[in-house]
């Protein structure tokens, strides 16, 4: 879809499957606009047909109209920014995807807390002019690395977080795993719950939620005695790779919390490799691969490569 940014204005051309429909249809049926939202692009006149406000249910649009969409108004920042380094994989004017690194809190969890991954985003959007809050997508434990999705404005942020909900957004891990996994590649299928023992802990339990992990051995190293996994989830639950490694009797190595061996040179060996979805203004197909730190002593670039698409990763702008 040809979409294009006017100052604080997305402007989209009416595409072919959009002719004859309203303007509401477009903005509750195609975009699946929250209620709140709605009422506000409404009361604000914030939508516009070739640069004049008209009736949403009455107004019918016809191929290659100019629809007008105002969504890049500033917005306070909420957050904190806090100076580092951003690991920046892909960007537009609506999201951003970010490489994670380990030993880093997704967002604070204390009212005081400033050294998160959302506080770094933040600094980022200041010194790049995005007068907005980031609003991540979906997190990931701090001890994992890897890719991590950011919306810049509320339409944005509801999409994607419809897209998550949908399972349309494909997030695909490498993990190094104890043993030799066999078969080499499975389905796991096990409900997840909290741990009545542990305050963090979670557990395999008949009364959890569905849980549903997919895993394929990429590679067997023999030095440590440990399998090279992707994994790929059809749901979301908090640990869920780390609880159904340990589950089949193959723990993630350094998760001592579930039955790995203690390392001081990592504290898990789970990396967030590659992150794909369709872009909820363009319909683009989007493939972010996040390579791993140079540093790493568990995972190389060819680990992550080896997930790519095609070699030129078409769907992923770098930075």
């Amino acid at each position: 879809m040809k979409t294009k940014r006017q100052g604080e204005w997305l402007e989209v051309t009416v595409p072919e499957k959009w002719n004859e429909f309203t303007i509401e249809r477009i903005m509750k049926k195609e975009w699946n606009v929250p209620r709140k939202l709605l009422h506000k692009f409404r009361t604000e006149k914030a939508v516009t047909l070739n640069n004049e406000p008209r009736h949403w249910k009455q107004t019918k649009v016809q191929t290659g109209d100019a629809l007008r969409i105002r969504l890049f108004e500033p917005q306070e920042m909420e957050v904190a920014p806090t100076f580092m380094e951003v690991d920046v994989i892909y960007e537009d004017d609506h999201l951003l995807v970010v490489n994670k690194p380990v030993g880093l809190d997704t967002h604070p969890n204390q009212p005081d807390q400033t050294d998160t991954l959302v506080n770094a985003v933040a600094f980022y959007f200041q010194m790049n002019g995005i007068e907005a809050t980031p609003k991540y997508v979906h997190r990931l434990d701090r001890d994992t690395s890897g890719a991590i999705l950011f919306a810049k404005h509320d339409l944005a942020i509801a999409s994607l977080g419809q897209q998550l909900k949908d399972r349309s957004i494909k997030r695909t891990y490498i993990a190094w795993a104890h043993g030799k996994v066999k078969p080499n590649k499975g389905e796991i299928h096990e409900p997840i719950g909290k741990d009545r023992h542990h305050p963090v802990r979670r557990r395999v339990s008949p009364g959890g939620q569905n849980a549903e992990t997919h895993y394929e051995l990429l590679d067997y190293n023999s030095v440590r005695k440990a399998s090279l996994l992707k994994l790929q989830l059809n749901t979301g639950r908090t640990h869920q790779i780390r609880v159904h490694t340990s589950f089949i009797g193959h723990p993630l190595l350094g998760d001592v919390l579930y039955g790995g061996k203690s390392n001081h040179e990592y504290k898990q060996a789970l990396h967030a490799a590659k992150l794909t979805f369709i872009h909820p203004f363009t319909e683009e197909h989007i493939e972010c691969l996040a390579l791993p730190d140079p540093s790493s002593k568990l995972f190389e670039n060819k680990h992550v490569q080896l997930l790519a698409s095609s070699p030129k990763n078409s769907g992923t702008e770098s930075h």
